[in-house]
């Protein structure tokens, strides 16, 4: 479309010239025809010699445009009061040609500036004839208003002819609109027209006065103004020059911006991976010495039979393990996976009182101890409740907490705040210490980005982040060197009624309490039926040895497909599936049980931990979520209880269901 427009608007303006050209020589054939030679005497060769070999020399080119102006319109102006129209248009035409000449080769460009002088000449005479009468009669008498209105009009008509015609050839060419055009190249223009009816005007009064030496005297004073005015234009044309070399360098400027904002955004994917690598280095390294103290401590029980170094060894292995199960927690913390929402309501009001208690050995008595002064601010204008674990609430605010008392080692204020903002309530750590700059503030949440060189971690700010993005809240910071930091955390306030299931490590500790004890198995029971479904040869063994233990009978599928066929040819008291196997999923194997069966107990083992909710447990019929690594008393109370459904078929409906 745009390479259509752009060949019917050279179309078009090859029509314009060519019409130009030929009314221009139409008018200039006319005039030639209709001139009183008679009338053309020696004044007239010397008024024409002046403006057809000088005055044509003196020019102001246009700026950013391929056209100019000369001197010589106060002689075509002259012409036009001492000899009339036709003469003008004759000496405008004949002027125009010579000059194009001397900066175009192009026929048509010289042509056209002929025809485009006779032009607008002849319809400056015909105004000036229509409105004034015979023109050359204007400056007989002394000066009058007549004479002048009639001086005016004709620098306006000239003007407006002659730049109107250029423009509209000029806008055609460029492919802009003709009032663009006019405006930003010739509208300026009408002061050289003014001035030069101006000067013509005069001259014609002054040889009407004094005689024709007036033109001989006056001359050098238009050139002095016109040289003058050229002086103008140059600095016009520079400071143009200037404007659009500083455009390009603005332009210039926005690209390199541009540059550096995609490679700060490529350097701070670079520090996210180096970061990750580092997170991989420190787990491989932790998970290295959790392995070589239980494989080097089960090689040392293979050598001996000694019970009491045997008993001792299992126990630090068991060790080991919980170790290396809460390396895996702290890690899903870091990743920020965890979604479980088996949360109680917890009172804001609360944690802010226990943190600002915790936190008093710090901002208080070591502050006082080493002479420095720390005030605590404490405005709590919330009574609201969140939902949410109340330790790791007060674990993120304890720790920005003491982030904030280390930032005012010259003491300061620190100042802990809550308030109601709609259904959310908004906390605030604040301190007045050294502040951070805008790249330590964007770098805060980053893993192992610390400012306390090899006394911390970098992982307090990045694992506080993920727990409040597991409570569904957002976090903010202000900071400002030298001024202090403020963090704001975004929490929901908890809706009336709120509650959560039970946990299993709540059951365990209730059982372990006394608090609640668990069906006993009858002497003589029915012996359970239990199927296992792992993708993993060793934990197959392990549950079937947990459950054989437990007096079940167990049979072993390796994936999702094995154990829908053996459900179809078998009846099952209960079924301990995986959740990541090839295939098909624990969740999928699930579903396609609870199509089948609605009543048979399942729990779903599972190494993601705490990313498991208790929404998906719910939505995929789900009894329990075992995470690994799991304790052989947390299967043997799953069996019991299987046991038990099926003792009580009829209070299956009733049973306690929790999630580990």
């Amino acid at each position: 479309m745009g390479e259509a427009y752009t060949i019917t608007s050279k179309k078009l303006s090859e029509f314009y010239i060519r019409l130009t050209i030929l009314v221009g020589g139409v008018l200039y054939l006319l005039a030639a025809l209709s001139v009183n030679y008679a009338r053309l005497d020696l004044k007239f060769v010397t008024l024409a010699v002046v403006t057809l070999f000088l005055s044509s020399r003196i020019i102001i080119p246009i700026p950013r445009f391929a056209s100019q102006i000369s001197v010589s319109d106060t002689f075509i102006f002259l012409t036009l009061l001492l000899y009339g129209g036709e003469a003008a248009v004759l000496l405008a035409a004949t002027e125009a040609l010579l000059s194009s000449l001397r900066f175009s080769k192009k026929p048509t460009t010289i042509l056209f500036n002929w025809g485009c002088a006779a032009c607008s000449t002849a319809i400056t005479a015909i105004v000036l004839n229509a409105w004034f009468g015979e023109i050359t009669s204007l400056r007989n008498g002394p000066l009058s208003m007549r004479f002048v209105m009639a001086v005016s009009v004709m620098a306006l008509i000239q003007y407006v002819a002659n730049s109107g015609i250029v423009a509209v050839c000029g806008a055609l060419k460029a492919g802009q609109p003709v009032w663009h055009t006019w405006k930003k190249y010739y509208l300026w223009t009408s002061i050289t027209y003014f001035a030069g009816a101006s000067a013509a005007g005069l001259i014609a009064q002054l040889i009407n006065e004094v005689g024709f030496y007036a033109l001989i005297i006056t001359t050098p004073i238009i050139a002095i103004v016109f040289f003058t005015y050229r002086t103008y234009m140059k600095n016009i044309e520079a400071s143009a020059a200037q404007a659009e070399q500083a455009e390009r360098h603005v332009q210039e400027l926005s690209h390199y911006i541009a540059e550096q904002e995609r490679i700060r955004e490529q350097f701070s994917q670079i520090e996210k991976l180096s970061a990750l690598g580092e997170l991989a280095s420190g787990v491989a390294h932790d998970f290295n010495n959790t392995l070589a103290g239980i494989l080097g401590r089960a090689q040392l029980l293979l050598r001996t039979n000694d019970p009491e170094k045997i008993t001792r060894g299992l126990n630090i292995i068991i060790k080991t393990a919980e170790d290396g199960a809460k390396t895996v927690k702290r890690i899903q913390d870091f990743a920020r996976q965890r979604r479980d929402h088996d949360f109680e309501a917890v009172s804001v009001d609360q944690i802010l009182l226990d943190v600002s208690e915790i936190t008093r050995p710090r901002w208080k008595d070591t502050a006082e101890a080493s002479n420095t002064h720390i005030g605590l601010d404490l405005r709590i204008h919330s009574n609201a409740k969140v939902m949410g674990d109340e330790s790791e609430l007060r674990e993120v605010l304890v720790n920005m907490v003491l982030n904030a008392v280390d930032a005012m080692p010259n003491g300061g204020v620190l100042t802990l705040s809550a308030e109601d903002h709609g259904d959310s309530v908004v906390i605030s750590v604040a301190d007045t210490g050294i502040g951070m700059s805008p790249d330590v503030r964007s770098r805060i949440f980053d893993p192992f980005f610390t400012t306390k060189g090899k006394a911390g971690m970098g992982l307090g700010l990045a694992v506080s982040f993920g727990i409040i993005r597991r409570h569904e809240g957002s976090v903010e910071v202000e900071s400002e060197v030298g001024v202090g930091t403020k963090f704001q955390i975004t929490l929901p306030i908890a809706k009336a009624g709120a509650g959560s299931l039970a946990s299993a490590q709540q059951m365990e500790d209730l059982v372990h309490e006394g608090v609640y004890e668990p069906p006993a198995i009858m002497p003589g029971e029915k012996q359970a039926s239990i199927l296992v479904v792992d993708d993993e040869q060793y934990i197959r063994d392990l549950l079937r040895e947990i459950l054989e233990s437990e007096e079940c009978s167990v049979q072993l599928a390796q994936d999702g497909h094995e154990a829908l066929a053996l459900l179809n040819t078998t009846q099952f008291d209960g079924i301990f599936t995986d959740v990541g196997m090839p295939g098909m999923s624990g969740w999928e194997l699930a579903q396609a049980i609870r199509e089948q069966n609605r009543s048979v107990p399942i729990a779903v083992i599972t190494g993601w931990g705490d990313a498991v909710g208790s929404d998906e447990q719910r939505q995929a019929s789900i009894d329990w979520v075992i995470t690994k690594p799991f304790s052989a008393d947390r299967i043997s109370e799953i069996t019991r209880e299987i046991k038990r459904r099926n003792a009580n078929p009829d209070k299956n409906q009733s049973a306690i269901t929790v999630a580990a």
